[in-house]
């Protein structure tokens, strides 16, 4: 009797993990078909604004140049793409891309259309709301929250050298690494200090008070949630951005 019971048990334990395993097999498989129709569905949105949309103001067509960047990435993110992890990685690169053919659409004049979801490098470092201008060992940067002659550059806001960097319009795309790397660390980031903070732009306020400041007040506008493997931050998903308006 003893013995039934034991074969019982172990009858039991086999199935139940057989189920589980198929079980678990299916919802991995369903997840990872929601996670490629939803990459792959704003990829194709992101392909028709490429596509259609067009314009000879500088602003305009920077926006769309980094729309069109944004685009092939994604194409080639989704051709290799085997985990969630990695569709998710394509679907927040195509909607990159429509942040900036929203920009372009801005630019132009014309609707952005409905909102889009918050990109997860843009958590927590919020937009700008009023234009900045300062000079910086000599050279003149500018940036705010509508598209201009000299701010033709769109930024959908995320973290640079790890200084959080509000969405918005500049003079020069200070992110991009070429550049970034012309100016240098230390430069980069007293150039975004510089426009961020009001004590270091203002007169009276020293070198040395207004760099301090300045970088306290870009640190205190959240963390915003770091990135890990291989985009290097926040989990994906929905949550409106953290960051204060600057």
């Amino acid at each position: 009797m003893e013995l039934i019971l034991l074969v019982l048990l172990i009858v039991l334990v086999i199935g139940g993990g057989l189920w589980w395993s198929r079980m678990s097999a299916a919802r991995r498989e369903r997840d990872l078909a929601d996670a490629r129709a939803e990459a792959q569905r704003w990829y194709e949105r992101l392909g028709g604004q490429v596509m259609n949309l067009q314009g000879s103001e500088p602003a305009v067509r920077q926006a769309l140049v980094d729309a069109g960047e944004r685009y092939t990435a994604a194409g080639s993110q989704l051709e290799q793409a085997r985990t969630v992890r990695q569709y998710a990685l394509a679907r927040e690169t195509a909607l990159e891309g429509l942040a900036y053919a929203r920009a372009a659409r801005i630019a132009l004049g014309i609707d952005p259309g409905p909102d889009l979801p918050p990109l997860a490098a843009a958590q927590g470092v919020g937009h700008l709301t009023k234009e900045r201008e300062v000079a910086v060992q000599g050279q003149h940067y500018k940036a705010g929250p509508q598209p201009g002659s000299d701010t033709p550059y769109y930024y959908p806001g995320g973290r640079v050298q790890g200084r959080p960097v509000p969405a918005g319009w500049y003079s020069q795309p200070l992110w991009k690494p070429a550049l970034a790397g012309a100016v240098g660390v230390v430069g980069g980031l007293l150039i975004f200090d510089a426009l961020f903070s009001p004590a270091f732009a203002d007169p009276g306020y020293g070198f040395d008070a207004g760099y301090s400041e300045g970088f306290q007040d870009g640190a205190a506008q959240g963390d915003g949630g770091d990135y890990g493997g291989d985009m290097g931050g926040a989990d994906y998903g929905g949550g409106d951005f953290g960051g204060g308006d600057f």
